[in-house]
């Protein structure tokens, strides 16, 4: 691998790596609906499956306006961020603590994503890259909302049942 330059390389090395981050993602996300037994949980995690759709499309947009085509490099923290959430998932058989931990899984990875994409925009923007940049925020944003509802999804019932207490009574 060859040493990187500039920023505009690291910039590229980067989205590469937030692209094979959002394959990864887009091909766990069924798998970790389909795990779920809340429903709020299982329509938020598929929702958030047709907007890494978009965020996978996006990226390659970003690529294309910097005259590339999309390419992946493999994306190291991702692919150990998605398999601790495999073992959570694994290493229980009730349902309400495996809620709990899917949704502490999904966190990770949109924290993850919500830092990586933060970085990328701002040297978009630092790179004079415009179009490339609002569509980064337009996923960081997405990442980010993403995020609270899954805490909402966690606090107001996930996490309570996981711990044998009635959601009513908090």
């Amino acid at each position: 691998m060859a040493k990187v330059a500039n920023l505009k390389e690291l910039y590229v090395e980067e989205l590469e790596d937030l692209y094979d981050a959002e394959k990864r993602i887009l091909k766990a996300l069924p798998k970790v609906a389909e795990a779920a037994s809340d429903q709020e949980l299982r329509s938020a995690l598929m929702q958030h499956l047709e907007q890494t759709k978009e965020h996978l499309s996006r990226l390659e947009q970003v690529f294309q306006g910097l005259g590339q085509s999309a390419k992946s490099k493999t994306c190291t923290g991702m692919k150990g961020i998605l398999s601790g959430g495999e073992d959570t998932i694994g290493h229980t058989d009730d349902p309400a603590v495996r809620d709990a931990g899917i949704i502490a899984a999904a966190q990770r990875i949109a924290h993850y994503e919500i830092a990586a994409y933060g970085t990328v925009r701002k040297w978009a923007e630092q790179l004079n890259d415009l179009q490339g940049a609002r569509m980064l925020e337009e996923t960081l944003l997405e990442e980010k909302e993403a995020d609270k509802l899954l805490t909402g999804i966690a606090v107001n019932g996930a996490n309570p049942r996981a711990e044998g207490m009635s959601p009513a009574i908090l």
